[in-house]
This record gives C-alpha cells, sequence and structure tokens, in this order.
C-alpha cells in the first residue's frame, strides 16, 4: 500500500510537503509534526445516501420533525427547540467543567421518555460511569454503556442496541484502522466525525461528541471538525464557581449565540431560568464604581453588573485589566472618556473592570454601563438608584443604538428597576408610557454623565 509523508498544522489542519515554523493559514508557531498518510479509501466526500435524483425545491418534504427534549427548558432554548433526530452536536470545554456530567443527565432525561442510549466513552470504564450515574441518579434501564475507542466496534455496536442518542466521549480519544495515524490526530478527528455524521443522517440518531479544548479556548482539532457538525456548544465557566454557561456558537436548527446557565451541585447540574437575579445579586447599592448593563445573548436579555476601580498608579505605564469584556473595546472607551470628557486622570490610573458572575459579553451595547461604572469611580459619585444602562459608545463620544431595545427594557422593568438610561435614538421610536419604568434618554458621554449621577 503506496504511503506519502506530510506535514500537518495541529492547530488548523493545514497539510505541506514540508515542515514549516509558522503555519501560513492560521498563524501558529511550532504546529507542524510529520504524518505518513497512506492510500486508501476514505469517506469524507461520499455523499449520504438519500435520493438518487433531484427535485425541485417547492416539492421537497417539509413534514416538521418532532424534537426530543433534553429535559432543561434552557439547554431546548438553545438548541432552537429541542433536540433534533438526525442532528450532530459538538460539545466542548475545559477538563472537569462538567461536560460528561451534563450528557449522562441528558442521557438519563431521554431516557425516562422511552429513548434508548448509547453512551460509547473512550476515556473512562463502564465502572466510572456507573459511579457517576448513581450519584446522578441516573440508572435506567435503556442506557447502554460502551468503553471504547475504535470507531468501527462502536458502529457495530449501535447496530446491535439501534439507539435513537449516541453520546462519543471523546473524540480526541476515538481512532479508526481506516486512518493510519495516531488517536486525536488531525485525520483521525476528521476521519471519525465524517462516520458519525453519515450514520446520523442515514440512520435519523441524534448524535453528541465531546470535543477537547486547547488552552487558547477552542475546540481541538482542525476547524473543519466544527463546520460539519450542526451545532456547536461551548461549556463555559470559572473553575472556583459553581455556576456553569452553555454558549451556542453554531446551530443550524435554531439561533446561534444563546446562552443557557446552569448550577453545578452535589447531584448534577441543575437550571438556572432567571440568570439575571444571578448576576446582580448581592449588589451593593448607592457605592461609587458600579452600573448595571444589559445585554442580549441570543433572545434572551440579561443584567449584569459592571463594576470598575480606578486606582492612581506609581509607575510609568498603568494596568487595564478587564474580566469578561474586550480589553480592546475597554481601551477605547478609556480614550474616548479622556479626549471626549475631560477625565485627565485615566491617563496615571490603574482601571480594573470586572462583569461579576463569571459572564463574558462581546456585544457594544454595554460600552455605555462600562463607562459610566469607570467614571463613577473616578468621581467617586455613585449612579442613580435602581439604574440600568444600554448605548454603544463611538469615537465622537456620542451614544449609538442599540438592538433589542424593548427587551431590555421590560427586563429591567421585571427585575424591579425604576430608570434606564438609553441612546436618545431607540428612544425615539419608543412609546414612555407603555413602560412602568423611566426611561432617559441621552445623546452624548456627557450627557449620560449629567443625567446618570445620583444628586
Amino acid at each position: 500500500m503506496a504511503t506519502k509523508t506530510v506535514f500537518v498544522c495541529n492547530e488548523c489542519g493545514y497539510e505541506s510537503s514540508k515542515w514549516l515554523g509558522k503555519c501560513p493559514a492560521c498563524g501558529a508557531w511550532n504546529t507542524f509534526f510529520e504524518q505518513k498518510i497512506a492510500k486508501t479509501k476514505s469517506t469524507v466526500g461520499i455523499p449520504l445516501r438519500e435520493s438518487g435524483k433531484s427535485e425541485p425545491i417547492a416539492q421537497v418534504d417539509l413534514t416538521p420533525v418532532p424534537r426530543m427534549h433534553s429535559g432543561f427548558s434552557e439547554l431546548d432554548r438553545v438548541l432552537g427547540g429541542g433536540i433534533v433526530p438526525g442532528s450532530v452536536c459538538l460539545l466542548g470545554g475545559d477538563p472537569g467543567i462538567g461536560k460528561s456530567t451534563l450528557l449522562l443527565q441528558i442521557c438519563s432525561n431521554l431516557a425516562k421518555n422511552g429513548e434508548r442510549v448509547l453512551y460509547a466513552s473512550g476515556e473512562e470504564s463502564k465502572t466510572q460511569i456507573k459511579m457517576r450515574a448513581l450519584r446522578l441518579n441516573a440508572s435506567e434501564e435503556s442506557i447502554y454503556l460502551y468503553a471504547q475507542n475504535e470507531l468501527n466496534a462502536i458502529m457495530n455496536e449501535t447496530e446491535a442496541v439501534k439507539p435513537g442518542v449516541l453520546v462519543v466521549d471523546s473524540i480526541q480519544t476515538v481512532y479508526t484502522d481506516d486512518a493510519p495515524s495516531t488517536p486525536g490526530s488531525i485525520t483521525q478527528v476528521r476521519e471519525c466525525t465524517m462516520r458519525l455524521m453519515r450514520y446520523a443522517k442515514e440512520t435519523n440518531t441524534c448524535v453528541f461528541i465531546v470535543g477537547h479544548m486547547t488552552k487558547d479556548g477552542m475546540i481541538a482539532g482542525p476547524k473543519v471538525l466544527e463546520h460539519m457538525v450542526d451545532c456547536v456548544l461551548y461549556f463555559e465557566g470559572e473553575k472556583n464557581s459553581a455556576y456553569r454557561i452553555i454558549r451556542s456558537n453554531k446551530n443550524r436548527f435554531g439561533s446561534s449565540n444563546e446562552i443557557a446557565v446552569f448550577d453545578m451541585l452535589s447531584d448534577g447540574l441543575s437550571e438556572i431560568t432567571n440568570p439575571s437575579e444571578l448576576f446582580i445579586g448581592g449588589r451593593v447599592n448607592g457605592v461609587p464604581g458600579s452600573a448595571i448593563a444589559c445585554t442580549v445573548e441570543g433572545s434572551r436579555p440579561i443584567l449584569a453588573e459592571v463594576q470598575a476601580l480606578v486606582a492612581k498608579t506609581a509607575y510609568n505605564n498603568p494596568r487595564r485589566t478587564g474580566t469578561g469584556i474586550d480589553l480592546n473595546r475597554l481601551h477605547l472607551i478609556l480614550a474616548v472618556l479622556e479626549k471626549r470628557t475631560g477625565l485627565n486622570s485615566l491617563p496615571q490610573s490603574d482601571v480594573y473592570v470586572n462583569l461579576t458572575g463569571g459572564l463574558s459579553v462581546s456585544e457594544p451595547a454595554c460600552d455605555l454601563a462600562i463607562a459610566m461604572a469607570i467614571a463613577s469611580g473616578v468621581k467617586n459619585l455613585p449612579l442613580l438608584h435602581d439604574c440600568a444602562v444600554f448605548g454603544e459608545i463611538g469615537l465622537l463620544g456620542e451614544i449609538r443604538s442599540v438592538s433589542g431595545i424593548e427587551k431590555r427594557i421590560l427586563e429591567a422593568e421585571k427585575l424591579g428597576f425604576t430608570k434606564c438610561i438609553l441612546p436618545y435614538h431607540n428612544y425615539t421610536y419608543l412609546k414612555a408610557s407603555d413602560y412602568k419604568v423611566e426611561l432617559i434618554p441621552v445623546k452624548s458621554v456627557l450627557d449620560a454623565f449629567g443625567k446618570g449621577f445620583a444628586q
């Protein structure tokens, strides 16, 4: 059997005929390793066995597919309404964050609804999984455990069990003899995922795949791994916190960027139906350096507390630290505050900004809350009592409109807030009498400072 030697980037899967210090595709350094590839028949590129002919799009059957409920209403919302039969879902997260725990609880809930589940583990023995199942009270008869690394053996077991749901934990430990490389390599991960995807589509079986994370916080393996699957979920959370966040990064059956919040308890994960109460719980009113922001993750508005500490530095280069926010965005806001509002003490001060509860946001609608918290810390003045703030800051110091304004206002109203500082452009399209909260429109950062501080 003819073989050839190539050098493959361990980060993105780029192939080269010679070793390279820097990958031209992803820019990573020292990631190329030598790999021998045999010219064997691959499953990649083989079409699914559906129909032998094409048909007009108007004649394609669009019968609604009933979704399976995972037992967690928050997770079902992230998935777009439930688990779709025949879908392939990739779940990634740091070691020990609770991926196997969550999947075992999902398996238990599905088994209680009459589904047959095959849990194939390449990392743990049946005894280890059984011990966790007893702790989680997940020992239904229709859950089949299979400790195996070889993909062909797993596929043979599916023929015998005929499950409605297949869990593979994890894809980096599974290998197939059809691909001449070690388990966890680029070729093995790609080949095994393609085989599992073909199995899901041909048998209408839902497949959950667990993926390891790299040091950069990305799912290990080639990027094509995320392109092949139907749904990509990231399991996030601080190791010293009991709260976990599931974030949808890709979803072919629903909206992306949805999140679900869970609490890690001794008997498993418990969903939190109102995360706003969690993220603003324990806040102290009337203290400078605190502002309440309202961010929208997917379709859900979430209130979160932004805390800022501004302290004079004794060094030439002041520190700027942001937890839960983009550091580049923080630098932009600080530059606008210094240039447009006259806060001249910022270049000689350390600035620390923290989003409480372990939440991470990237949307610019939190800009104004961050700026208000920093200004409150500089002036040593608290903001208005029970006031939520949202708006994007432009480089000219103007407050730009944000999307989902009604969701943000109603969420603040539901949590008992009495005032909302919002962009003037959004305010012009609202009817203030429809809301119980007082709407305070602002056009610029200086305008927000004039209306947002307690007198």
